[in-house]
């Protein structure tokens, strides 16, 4: 990660609106406030309010990081179609990241992520050093199968339950959201290539909009 590169993350994947401004290894500003509602106004101020606090500069942005789930369908949609506007007019690139990598960075042994999905589900990844399982939406008594032989850290929802159940041990993550998101970024902005997209593992709880939704551009 070059010791100059300035990220900005941001998440609004769940109940929050969440960011964090990175220089090389130093994080110049982090925030999470706590929002059922209301990410939409609330996103662009608290960047603006981070960067003025740091004494920086859009334009001094290096890449930017964002959060693309899995979670709420329009919280995810906003943060991702934010952090696609402002790659462009920036001429920055932008790194998509999930919450689930996200909860385990930094972790160096096979683990397993997860996240409230609300319903009595669950959103579960499982990371290993030479596999990466597809992310799922299950509950405690539909895991995804493990391995044999091994025994993986648990992180996020529901750690304990999960580990008592795949035979493995909880552990609390590391980095807040997203400090997380913001050093992945750090770390792949040099060769990510896509502009980042949603990543949706359950239909939206709403009903459909009569309106054309927003066209997602490659």
């Amino acid at each position: 990660m070059p010791p100059e590169a300035l990220i900005l993350a941001f998440d609004t994947s769940a109940a929050h609106c969440a960011a964090a401004l990175v220089l090389g290894d130093k994080i110049l500003s982090e925030r999470t406030e706590p929002m059922a509602t209301g990410q939409a106004e609330r996103l662009f101020p608290m960047l603006e309010e981070m960067l003025d606090g740091a004494g920086c500069r859009w334009a001094d942005l290096t890449a930017i990081g964002v959060g693309i789930g899995p979670g709420n369908f329009t919280g995810v949609r906003l943060s991702v179609s934010a952090a696609r506007g402002l790659s462009l007019s920036l001429g920055v690139p932008t790194v998509g990241v999930s919450s689930l990598e996200a909860l385990v960075h930094g972790v160096d042994e096979p683990c397993i992520a997860s996240l409230d999905a609300r319903q009595g589900r669950l959103y579960v990844q499982l990371f290993c050093p030479a596999h990466v399982a597809a992310p799922v939406l299950c509950d405690l008594d539909t895991l995804p199968d493990m391995p044999a032989a091994i025994r993986p850290v648990c992180i996020g929802y529901q750690a304990e339950e999960i580990a008592a159940r795949v035979g493995g041990r909880p552990q609390a993550h590391g980095h807040n959201l997203p400090v997380a998101i913001a050093r992945l970024a750090a770390a792949r902005y040099m060769v990510t290539v896509s502009a980042p997209a949603p990543l949706y593992l359950r239909p939206a709880d709403a009903a459909p909009s009569r309106q054309a939704p927003p066209v997602m551009l490659p």
